[in-house]
């Protein structure tokens, strides 16, 4: 049986996979910013795998991969044979997540689907009934809008995201918080609704990512949370297209 290494490289984080034909064996996560070739070699020394699938939006990050695994790595690109269709003007423009994303919420639940991921970015991507991807929406991501209002005001300061205590802050803080987690499920809800409005079927509506569960737990439109989504697609990605 085959193993892969699968490689979701973002702006903020970097989470490695082993995996097989059938499942994630293990996984990892590397902050972005620190991301090196030590850095890799030291995480992916115990694993033993025979092709790599790296899905990055991060370019110039890329290149340590390459020059770590050189011919045992496949970048995914739309000219890779995904399992679903395009309906876009410029399928190179995807993120390689979002196709990823795509691709595993087709093959774990079906279409037509909305996909929502939480990372620096929040992205919803779009699939037909008939599993076609059809576009997407792209938003400031929650950390940017909170980490914004800390760097250009004077008096507010750098918060943790977590649950507000009530809508009504008591402190800055709260207040923050409040304005923060509020805001951003009307913000989710808002353009959800919009898209299923657009959408013929039962649409299943998934959320991955970095604040999935803290936004989904009160938000009843994102029906399910899964946080491997992403690199699920990438599995089946790698089967369908790294052959021994």
């Amino acid at each position: 049986m085959q193993r892969f290494l699968l490689v979701n490289l973002n702006n903020t984080s970097t989470k490695l996979a082993l995996a097989d034909e059938e499942r994630l064996l293990a996984k990892k996560v590397i902050r972005t910013e620190t991301l090196s070739i030590p850095a890799v070699s030291r995480a992916i020394r115990q694993w033993s795998f025979d092709h790599t699938l790296i899905a990055s939006v991060v370019p110039k990050k890329t290149s340590i991969f390459r020059s770590l695994l050189r011919v045992r790595m496949k970048e995914l690109t739309p000219d890779l044979d995904l399992g679903i269709g395009i309906d876009f003007s410029d399928p190179r423009g995807i993120g390689a997540d979002r196709l990823a994303n795509a691709v595993g919420v087709a093959a774990r639940y079906g279409c037509p689907a909305i996909v929502v991921d939480f990372g620096t970015a929040v992205t919803f991507d779009i699939l037909s009934r008939k599993g076609v991807y059809e576009g997407g929406v792209i938003a400031p991501g929650l950390r940017v809008m909170t980490d914004y209002l800390f760097q250009r005001t004077a008096l507010l300061p750098k918060i943790d995201l977590e649950e507000p205590v009530t809508v009504i802050g008591k402190t800055t803080k709260d207040a923050m918080l409040a304005g923060a987690i509020y805001g951003y499920r009307g913000l989710v809800r808002q353009i959800v609704t919009e898209i299923v409005a657009k959408l013929e079927g039962k649409v299943r509506i998934v959320a991955t990512g970095s604040y999935a569960d803290l936004i989904a737990a009160k938000l009843p439109e994102l029906q399910i949370v899964d946080l491997d989504l992403t690199l699920e697609g990438l599995r089946l990605i790698a089967l369908r297209n790294l052959k021994s």
